[in-house]
């Protein structure tokens, strides 16, 4: 005979798991439009950033706009799946957050310290993203 467990989660532990959802969702809404306008200011040529000839990550400014308005768009999109608790959407999330943080460690040299901020932004994103066990999504 086989004896099934069922699982009780107190109203606490429901509340903090979506307490982090949530967190997650806003942080990566905000870190995605804030890269969608860096994507912006780097395509229209801005002289926010700085130039950096001898780096080994060498893409022309067009280039990164171009890959952080991508980013930063799909993250606002996945950002948007996070407040209805999807499954599809964590996972994502935390894949988007990591190609994000690797897109912003190579772009240091151009703009370092809003590189540094967003990674930090991106870091608690995937934290929240993963301490949070997937049956307790109870937002």
């Amino acid at each position: 005979m086989a004896t099934t467990q069922h699982h009780t989660h107190s109203r606490a532990t429901m509340t903090a798991a979506g307490g982090l959802t949530i967190f997650a969702s806003v942080m990566l809404f905000v870190s995605g439009v804030l890269d969608i306008l860096r994507g912006i200011m780097a395509v229209a040529q801005d002289d926010v950033f700085v130039t950096s000839p001898n780096y080994v990550f060498k893409f022309d400014l067009t280039s990164w706009g171009w890959i952080h308005l991508a980013l930063g768009a799909v993250a606002v999109v996945v950002s948007l799946g996070l407040f209805t608790a999807a499954t599809w959407a964590r996972v994502t999330g935390v894949g988007i957050a990591a190609l994000l943080i690797i897109a912003n460690f190579l772009s240091i040299p151009y703009y370092p310290v809003w590189s540094l901020t967003l990674i930090a932004l991106y870091g608690f994103v995937i934290w929240a993203l993963c301490v949070v066990k997937p049956d307790e999504d109870g937002i």
